[in-house]
Parts: structure tokens; sequence; C-alpha cells
């Protein structure tokens, strides 16, 4: 079957889904560039992705190549043991979902491909269907992890126009205080050493670093423009603000959540990132 022809029926999936091209992509855990570019030709899609559409979709890998016998693609199709109904979001996020709280609690070279298939109550060959290697599982779980942020981020300001507490709200999503915020952490702390390893892995990081920066000197820029903050230089000052939350986050996650009064607490990091804008951004009254 042509690329254009397996573009096609993906395109048919997505439409019979009733959701966005981007959001589909979130759902099958891919770069939504990439899906873009499968979908107007200039890429194929890997068999991996064709099951994950598969499974989103309720439909045979087979019928997406145009299989004439409807088997699934890659051959080995996913065990009947499987529980029905499917996960929430599907199969391909349970999966992700999972690798990433298991990442949290033990580190990614500490978990195995089994360890993920029990949490998640199905087999390693389900898994492997999926994602078929470490690494494709790895960028998975960087790119829902990226996903998940910058949607609570969204979340968390629409309908904030006052820079001052816009920033503020960003600072308080970054501050490990709940169980959720501090397995979030615990990831990032462990794939930036997996980033230095790993030229893919790598190249998220970067990706979400110079998001999350742009988001942050945006912010800071609107607010100089309305005299909230001092006439600094945005760029420079979100550089700044950055380090000092992966600082003191670094430590926060050091510090076990019920030892109060050690100065490394979730609420001194939060109270140090407030003085910080305070004393360096906030514009003198009056």
């Amino acid at each position: 079957m042509q690329q254009h022809e397996v573009a096609a029926r993906v395109r048919q999936v997505i439409d019979a889904a009733g959701i966005s091209a981007r959001e589909f992509a979130r759902r099958i855990v891919i770069d939504p560039s990439k899906l873009s570019r499968s979908l107007n030709g200039s890429r194929r899609f890997t068999a991996a992705e064709l099951a994950r559409i598969a499974d989103i979709g309720g439909v045979d890998a087979g019928w997406l190549l145009g299989s004439a016998s409807g088997l699934p693609v890659p051959p080995a199709s996913p065990p009947m043991s499987e529980p029905s109904p499917p996960p929430e979001g599907g199969r391909p996020l349970q999966i992700v979902r999972e690798t990433v709280r298991l990442i949290a609690e033990r580190g990614f070279h500490a978990v195995r491909v089994s360890d993920i298939a029990t949490a998640c109550r199905t087999s390693t060959a389900a898994i492997h269907y999926h994602f078929p290697g470490r690494d494709e599982l790895l960028e998975a779980a960087v790119r829902w992890c990226m996903d998940e942020d910058t949607r609570r981020r969204g979340a968390a300001t629409e309908g904030t126009d006052h820079a001052g507490d816009e920033l503020r709200l960003l600072l308080e999503l970054q501050t490990p205080r709940t169980g959720q915020q501090r397995r979030q952490w615990s990831v990032w702390l462990d794939l930036w050493a997996e980033a230095a390893r790993s030229t893919t892995v790598g190249q998220l990081h970067r990706e979400y670093y110079r998001q999350w920066r742009t988001t942050v000197s945006d912010v800071i820029r609107r607010g100089v423009e309305q005299g909230v903050f001092r006439p600094v230089d945005p760029d420079a000052a979100a550089l700044t603000l950055t380090a000092l939350i992966d600082g003191l986050a670094s430590q926060v996650l050091a510090t076990a959540p019920d030892s109060p009064g050690t100065g490394t607490g979730a609420q001194a990091m939060h109270d140090a990132l407030i003085a910080h804008v305070d004393t360096c951004l906030t514009a003198p009254a009056g």
C-alpha cells in the first residue's frame, strides 16, 4: 500500500475520533510535527506508531496498511488476555503513565519492561507491540511529561492578565508540594542524567527547557511592559530564575517531605523564589 494511502486511512481514524491532530498526537505519544509530516507524506509511520494508532482508533493495524487479511502489524498481535474494556486513554497512554510512575519511584535504569507489564496487568509482548525498545519508551515518557506540564501551566494561568500574578502561579506549579509534583520532579532529575547519554532524550530535554524559558521570558517581558517588573533583560532573567528553580527543587527532592525545619522543604523553596522575584524583578512601588 502506498504511503499516501496509509496517511489517508490514519486521517480517517483521526476524523472518527473527533479530536484535533495535536490531541491525537498526544494520545499516541509522538511529536505533533512527526504526525504532521507522516500525514503529508514526508515521513513514514513506524510499525509501533501504527499499532498505537490502531489501539486508539479501535481498528486493525493491518487495515491501516491495506492488508486484505486484516492481520495486525507487526505480526505478533497483543495477547488476547488484555483486560476489557481498554484502559482510559488507550493502552499506549496507560503504558506511558505507568512507566513515568515507576521511573519516579525507582529510576529509569531500574525499571524493567516486565515491571511495566505487571503495572498495566498485561504482558511484555503487549508492551513491545506498542513500544518495541526501551529508547522509544523513554522518549514517549519524556514527551508525555512535557505535554502534561504544558497542559497544567496553560490551565492554571488561563485568563490571568497581570504578569506578576501569572509568574507567581508558575512558581507555585514548580514547587514540589504534593506527591504528584514530587514524582514529576523525580522523573525530571532522572532524565537530566539520561539526557547526557541519549541524543533523543537530550533533544527533548533541550526542547522542553527552551519552551519553559520562553514561557517565563514572555511573562517577564509582559511584566516590564505593564510596569510590574523592573526594565530587565527578560531572557537573562528567565535563565536565572529557571536555574534557581532547578537547584532548589533538587534540594527539596533530597529531603524527606515529612522533615520540617531543615530549610530545604517545599515552602522554603517557594519563599526563596518569591523573595528573588520581589528583590530582582518587582518594580518599586510608586
